[in-house]
């Protein structure tokens, strides 16, 4: 019975966490939470680039998470990276299908 009373508690602090993570964020709040200028964050969400909510067709808010998926979706391979790939690529012996 106590490990069930446990495994609640963590569930529902994780729930609490997640929630806390993704508050609704401001157009101004966006702005310094990726560091860019408003004319900026605006031409983005003209666009389309970065996702955001207009819930009654005025005001902007943008999802914390979103926001960080849309960061880390282009992450550039650093040197040594590429160069373990192209090594692991065309080691020799090995047949490429």
């Amino acid at each position: 019975m106590k490990s069930e009373n446990v495994t609640n508690q963590l569930n529902r602090i994780e729930q609490i966490l997640t929630e806390q993570a993704d508050k609704p964020m401001s157009f101004v709040e966006a702005c310094n939470y990726l560091n860019i200028s408003k004319s900026y964050l605006y031409k983005l969400t003209c666009k389309n680039v970065v996702p955001y909510y207009k819930p009654n067709g005025k005001k902007i808010f943008f999802s914390k998470i979103e926001l960080d998926k849309w960061i880390f979706k282009s992450r550039i391979k650093p040197d040594s990276e590429l160069e373990q790939i192209a090594t692991d690529y065309t080691k020799p012996g090995e047949v490429l299908v």
